[in-house]
């Protein structure tokens, strides 16, 4: 089911809607989606690599304008909005932790959370909520964000044809490591930090 999932999106990802697509993953997953936007990034750029550096400034711009929407939700809309996004993560006590991040280190707790895979979503949430500095907040997410995109566009760019055919010889196996390292990412945040 992954493998027939994988070609459908392999497929799909070099067709006219993929960017649209693309920029929609990116911005709701930095607010309130779960599901990264480095999927359909890595499908489009093994599908069209001469389009790298197109795809990964998409998939930047919009993950950070959905984290400047995370960043509105918890400013203004907290009670209303954030606190069930926080719930439906049970993140509650981490986010709790964040809030004390932010008055220790600022912009470095949004580029790590940025550019790891930590949910990214729960610290924008977070910024808005404590109120961090909004340039800083802005800044820092889009080197993070884009840091992160633009090593994965280039690195699929530069080794395309061998990584193309990587994935599909070790594809389950691969979408198993990219669901623990998502997973991971959740379990960090919630027991460990």
């Amino acid at each position: 089911m992954l493998r027939k999932m994988y070609d459908w999106v392999l497929h799909w990802s070099s067709t006219k809607h993929a960017v649209p697509a693309l920029a929609v993953l990116a911005f709701a997953e930095s607010s309130f989606f779960p599901i990264p936007p480095d999927v359909l990034l890595i499908a489009m750029v093994v599908a069209v690599p001469l389009k790298w550096f197109r795809f990964a400034l998409v998939c930047s711009i919009a993950s950070v304008l959905g984290g400047m929407f995370g960043y509105l939700l918890g400013w203004q809309f907290m009670d209303l909005v954030g606190n069930r996004i926080v719930e439906f993560y049970h993140f509650q006590t981490q986010f709790d932790k964040i809030g004390g991040w932010y008055q220790e280190y600022n912009a470095w707790a949004v580029a790590a959370a940025g550019f790891t895979p930590l949910p990214y979503k729960v610290f924008t949430l977070a910024a808005g909520a404590f109120q961090i500095n909004f340039p800083v907040f802005v800044g820092a997410s889009f080197v993070s964000r884009a840091a992160r995109f633009f090593i994965i566009a280039a690195l699929l760019y530069k080794f395309g044809p061998s990584i193309k055919e990587f994935i599909e010889r070790y594809f389950n196996l691969l979408s198993i490591a990219f669901f623990v390292l998502l997973v991971l990412g959740f379990v960090l945040l919630k027991y460990v930090l």
